[in-house]
């Protein structure tokens, strides 16, 4: 196997083939920043923390990378519901990179080299290695290419415009031609970064203190998360000074100057983007987060911009507690080269050329996690393939990994795509704490989870069954103390015998409460989370489990990849188009494509079953207004 690049998408892909038993090389353009992180070393947040947590369970390596690097570290959303809610770590970033580094540098199988590729070489319809810029000509059965964002990438800082990578690291030309001259259809994305400071030049007096918490478990399920003593993250606001100041100089911004012409993330917005599109917002959030334990750089998460350096400067030190602020990075945005991931099946290798497959941002999307998720999901792919073994897609009923990567080769990208729990239907039966359940029994059989890993799951949900057993065997019946001391932690007074799980079922209980009425529990405070909304939403949780039921009879009935969907009468116009470019693997997928209407997919039923009919022959028959011919 060959590997193009060692970000989060390359380490997971290099890591799964190696793992699965085939030799792997990858190629960085710098050693030294092995899974660099040059926008904010930060894992996790809502939907991203659903994906390392599945990341781990399948066998890959970011969560316990995350656990080993944290400086701080807590769970969003704890006033929502548990499908909502999400870990998120700040890590420090050096100490990400080498942890990272050294895994694939100690794993058998794996070399790590420093190189540039200019080339993908293909013979026919097949993949047959790389050229480097030195002239060297490494062949291979299979090919990754997760070049992240440095393909063509183009800094600008205001009026200034210059080629680089993220961080000052060298940018790609080759690759890109290569791609283009392959028949692949690029196109460009933006992202950006905001300034670093000098912690010692700031105010923190005149900040929010944000504490991390004392969790025992992290990312990773293989272990307890190591306690240590976490560093402190900081809150301010942007005010009406500090728009003033981007108001007046906007035009001097890349973005609105017309220097940019990718598209960038509408979730992660620059603060121009912020400031125009929110005119009546007086300020906007700034977080103050570290960057290592060794240095006083800090990160402003909340001021991504692309404004000159000289007005950089005089915009933040309009925040308080950021008056005298030194900036050791400026801020800058990067517009860079990706692919139309429509051009891929859901194994992530291409439609037109075997044994090459596409991970990370260089298919449309953002972010560490889903690069990390894509990266594992190609290189586990790349393995069974060439093992004459099925492929392994999971659905979207399974996991957030599946709904990323049916929507990126499914749906028109038409900016950078980020993972949230909205994207997920199913998210109440895909929460990150039950990541585990879902998947590591498919990290086995993959190999990438040993057998002891897979049985402390186990062993872990026989004790969450086991409490929820005992819960529901458990009798309170009505006496007069029971019911002071209800009223007392502000519930309602029994009226008849219920059990342990009626009253655990109720929205002001708790695992505390219960155990003031009495109740004893030998098991762990993440246990005692997980009974808890297994409980508390059971009635939630079978209601989505008979939607999946319905979503899964769409899924099975599978369309013929040689299907010429212009042929088919019936058809909008713009159904065939989107339908001949996406070449949906299923009637459930084509029911998620961009133009594709339920008139269509009743059509598309329609001609499915004539083609039944016809014991499978590749009919020319025609449907017409829903009605065959």
């Amino acid at each position: 196997m060959i590997v193009i690049g060692a970000g989060h998408a390359g380490c997971e892909a290099a890591l799964a083939t190696a793992r699965m038993g085939f030799r792997t090389v990858v190629f960085t353009i710098a050693l030294d920043n092995v899974a660099l992180m040059p926008c904010n070393p930060s894992i996790g947040g809502p939907g991203k923390a659903h994906l390392v947590r599945e990341i781990d369970a399948l066998g890959g390596e970011m969560g316990r990378n995350t656990d080993h690097a944290y400086m701080h570290i807590r769970i969003l959303n704890t006033r929502k519901g548990p499908a909502v809610q999400a870990l998120r770590a700040q890590t420090d970033r050096k100490l990400y990179s080498w942890r990272m580094r050294q895994v694939l540098e100690r794993e058998p199988n794996l070399y790590l080299r420093e190189g540039c590729v200019e080339n993908i070489i293909v013979r026919g319809d097949r993949v047959e290695g790389v050229l480097l810029e030195t002239g060297e000509k490494v062949t291979a059965r299979a090919v990754i290419v997760a070049t992240g964002t440095y393909m063509r990438s183009l800094i600008h800082m205001g009026e200034v415009h210059y080629e680089s990578g993220p961080q000052s690291q060298r940018t790609t030309h080759g690759l890109s031609r290569s791609l283009e001259e392959l028949g692949f259809r690029l196109t460009r994305f933006k992202t950006g970064t905001p300034p670093r400071a000098n912690s010692r030049s700031l105010n923190y007096s005149r900040m929010t203190p944000m504490e991390g918490e004392p969790l025992t478990q992290g990312f990773s399920f293989r272990g307890k998360l190591p306690q240590k003593k976490q560093v402190l993250c900081w809150l301010t606001y942007t005010n009406k000074e500090t728009h003033a100041v981007m108001s007046a100089n906007l035009h001097r911004t890349a973005l609105y100057s017309g220097a940019i012409v990718g598209i960038g993330p509408r979730y992660c917005p620059s603060l121009e983007s912020k400031i125009v599109e929110f005119p009546d917002r007086d300020s906007h959030q700034v977080y103050v987060e570290p960057e290592g334990w060794d240095t006083q750089e800090v990160y402003l998460s909340g001021l991504s911009t692309s404004l000159p350096a000289d007005v950089q400067l005089e915009l933040v030190r309009t925040i308080p507690g950021l008056e005298n602020v030194e900036i050791m990075r400026m801020a800058y945005a990067i517009e860079y080269d990706c692919l139309e991931p429509h051009q891929l099946r859901k194994t992530l290798e291409t439609r037109s050329i075997r044994g090459l497959y596409f991970a990370g941002q260089i298919n449309g999307s953002s972010g560490y996690e889903e690069a990390a998720a894509q990266g594992l999901m190609a290189g586990i792919n790349c393995g069974l393939k060439l093992k004459e073994q099925p492929p392994f897609i999971l659905g979207r009923d399974q996991a957030y990994i599946g709904v990323l990567i049916d929507d990126l080769v499914t749906k028109t990208i038409a900016e950078p795509y980020r993972m949230m729990t909205s994207l997920a239907e199913y998210r109440l039966l895909l929460r990150q704490d039950n990541a585990d359940r879902r998947l590591a029994v498919y990290g086995r059989d993959l190999g990438l989870l040993s057998q002891e890993e897979y049985d402390d799951v186990q062993r872990k949900w026989d004790s969450v069954g086991r409490e929820i057993e005992a819960l529901g065997n458990w009798r309170i019946t009505p006496t007069e103390d029971v019911n002071r001391a209800l009223v007392e932690i502000g519930s309602v007074p029994l009226q008849h015998v219920v059990s342990g799980e009626e009253l655990l079922r109720r929205p002001e209980m708790s695992y505390s409460k219960l155990e003031a009425l009495g109740w004893k529990s030998g098991v762990d405070e993440d246990i005692k989370d997980i009974v808890e909304t297994e409980i508390k939403y059971a009635g939630y949780i079978r209601k989505q489990e008979r939607a999946v039921e319905q979503f899964r009879k769409l899924e099975v009935k599978r369309l013929p990849e040689w299907l010429n969907y212009e042929e088919i009468e019936g058809l909008s116009r713009e159904a065939q188009e989107k339908l001949m470019a996406v070449r949906p693997e299923s009637i459930g997928q084509a029911s998620r494509i961009a133009g594709v209407s339920p008139a269509d997919i009743s059509v598309l039923l329609i001609y499915l079953e004539q083609l039944r009919r016809g014991k499978g022959r590749r009919s020319s028959q025609r449907v017409k207004g829903g009605q065959s011919e």
